[in-house]
């Protein structure tokens, strides 16, 4: 049994209580107020909502490229760097990944993962002893969802992924697609699809939003990654006001995947607030994908971070939430804990 004190973020609404959480055999066993000297600060890990962790091995290699010219397939630079490395450069680089994730909060991903059934089996071999757990969202063939968690397109416009939806549907796991990245044209054939999770609308409008509202469609943003390739900006506002939210940082060729930095970014360019962000970053992940952590309560996962209050950066902050979502980072991290186990 583990015990962490300080201010704890408790409930789905994040509100700060002093006292403890009580932690056995991976789950949380209580949440108790109670006096406590400690200065740290307990909250939900963070669920990173869209990765390509497969990118590790093209690190900062597409800079000043069109989102065509770096990520399209099956000919962008991305993918180039992918078919010529190695399946051991391949599972050590996203391995080290996984490593910084962790040290950065992150006990869940959810990933897009490239090259199939291969691709599927070396993110899960890069995992393996891991703290960090990935929902894997594999590509080409159905026969991936012998590996993977789940199915990813990579937009409406690329194929013809009707075959695949149908084969996943009676999978009965998620399929997730790319849609409104570059402009809003592939939205209605995305949507068309009856996906379980859709990726970016940068470009959504107010028709495909009433969709997404229809269905409850879940979205994942990545408003930095948005940024570097020049798409433009998601309406998060909107989109928030519409369906569940949950943030990512998409290809780690174009950004570090730290959800400290997402969040930071996220709640000083956009009208959200710190709680909403903070949100994104945890609970929504988990509801997503069925996780059963996100939460500071009792019969949850314990997928939890302990930040330094007493920090050089936080000591001082007016707001335990606004300090943890527009200024927290890795150097403020005291203990990551998984109910994964590592």
């Amino acid at each position: 049994m583990e015990q962490f004190e300080g201010t704890i973020l408790t409930g789905e609404s994040f509100e700060p209580v002093r006292g403890r959480v009580v932690v056995a055999d991976g789950r949380i066993e209580a949440v108790e107020q109670t006096d406590t000297t400690s200065t740290d600060i307990v909250l939900p890990a963070f669920v990173n909502a869209h990765t390509h962790i497969g990118d590790s091995v093209a690190k900062e290699a597409a800079v000043g490229l069109s989102l065509d010219e770096a990520v399209a397939p099956p000919d962008s630079l991305k993918h180039r760097r992918l078919a010529a490395a190695s399946r051991t450069e391949l599972v050590t680089a996203m391995r080290r990944t996984l490593r910084f994730m962790e040290r950065t909060g992150t006990t869940a991903f959810l990933d897009f993962r490239e090259s199939g059934v291969e691709g599927a089996r070396a993110l899960r071999d890069a995992a393996r002893e891991q703290m960090v757990d990935p929902f894997i969202f594999g590509s080409e063939d159905p026969a991936v969802l012998e590996v993977a968690d789940g199915f990813g397109a990579s937009g409406a416009a690329d194929d013809d992924f009707a075959a695949r939806r149908a084969a996943v549907r009676e999978a009965g796991v998620p399929f997730a697609i790319h849609a409104g990245e570059p402009d809003a044209d592939d939205i209605h054939p995305a949507l068309d699809l009856e996906p379980d999770l859709l990726v970016h609308m940068v470009h959504a409008e107010p028709e495909h939003l009433a969709r997404v509202a229809e269905r409850e469609t879940p979205i994942a943003v990545c408003p930095r990654a948005n940024l570097v390739l020049g798409v433009g900006r998601p309406p998060l506002r909107d989109l928030l006001d519409h369906t569940t939210v949950a943030l990512g940082t998409d290809n780690v060729m174009l950004n570090a995947p730290s959800m400290f930095r997402e969040m930071a970014y996220t709640a000083k360019s956009f009208d959200v607030t710190a709680r909403e962000v903070l949100r994104m970053a945890t609970t929504a992940g988990c509801e997503i994908t069925g996780r059963n952590a996100g939460v500071v309560e009792a019969g949850r996962a314990a997928d939890l971070l302990v930040l330094d209050g007493d920090s050089d950066n936080l000591a001082g902050c007016a707001d335990p939430i606004r300090g943890v979502v527009r200024r927290a980072g890795l150097g403020d991290v005291e203990t990551v804990v998984s109910s994964t186990g590592g």
